[in-house]
């Protein structure tokens, strides 16, 4: 019988990371303050998983002003795209296979 894991990603099995990456997912972007209040949770928090979605390439980071202030939005990438739904597809597969 085949792993019914294995297609589950690591880097998402972290709930603050799927549901960042849900939202970025549904969005075309999302800013981190409004994605902080959406959540949530701290800076730090949402920093800290900003920061390994980065890593994995799952996201991209874009710096810009706003009022002269500085704006940092994320946007879903083409991999983190991918990455999510084979994720999902992993899920599903795995309560299908409950059901029996």
């Amino acid at each position: 019988m085949k792993n019914p894991f294995e297609n589950l990603d690591k880097v998402l099995e972290h709930s603050a990371r799927l549901q960042i990456m849900s939202v970025l997912m549904a969005n075309d972007s999302f800013d981190f303050n409004a994605l902080k209040e959406l959540m949530g949770i701290t800076d730090g928090n949402l920093a800290t998983h900003m920061k390994a979605l980065e890593r994995e390439k799952y996201i991209s980071v874009i710096k810009s002003f706003k009022d002269r202030k500085p704006n940092t939005t994320y946007k879903a990438t083409d991999r983190g795209r991918q990455v999510f739904k084979k994720h999902l597809e992993g899920l599903e597969q795995l309560i299908k296979q409950q059901k029996k």
